[in-house]
């Protein structure tokens, strides 16, 4: 079983994965429009172009996404996408990269757990948590990945 997450974006989502593929190091696997599909018909001819599905590979994983219906997108609230990061450079980095133009609900920092670990909405107004494990508290006993 794989799970991955599914995010929903108002207009925004090639956009969004174009900033998270450079952001991340991902590569963008999929980003098929409405336009020439049999979805085509069920959206507005100025929504066409928006994004029916996406996929973004960030190594084994994988993040997916569409450009919600018109009206329909609603603010995303009750997760976070979680990245767990190989470095406390790393975790700086995609931090600052994602918190750009967005907001910082806890700057990146050092907590009781993590060497690295901060909060954002970023500008596409999804929810990240970025973390760096502290060695003794990943569960092999070494930071993960």
């Amino acid at each position: 079983m794989q799970m991955n997450p599914y995010l929903l974006f108002n207009g925004q989502c090639e956009a969004a994965f174009k900033t998270y593929a450079e952001c991340l190091g991902g590569k963008i696997e999929a980003m098929i429009t409405h336009a020439g599909t049999p979805a085509e018909k069920q959206v507005p001819p100025e929504w066409r172009d928006k994004i029916l599905h996406a996929r973004l590979a960030v190594g084994d994983e994988v993040l997916m996404a569409s450009d919600a219906p018109p009206g329909r997108q609603e603010a995303p609230k009750g997760f976070s996408v979680s990245l767990e990061v190989n470095s406390a450079a790393e975790a700086e980095r995609v931090f600052q990269a994602l918190a750009e133009n967005g907001t910082v609900r806890m700057p990146i920092q050092k907590t009781f757990w993590a060497e690295r670990f901060g909060m954002l909405v970023d500008r596409f107004g999804i929810p990240w948590m970025i973390n760096f494990t502290l060695p003794e508290h990943s569960p092999e006993g070494t930071p993960a990945r």
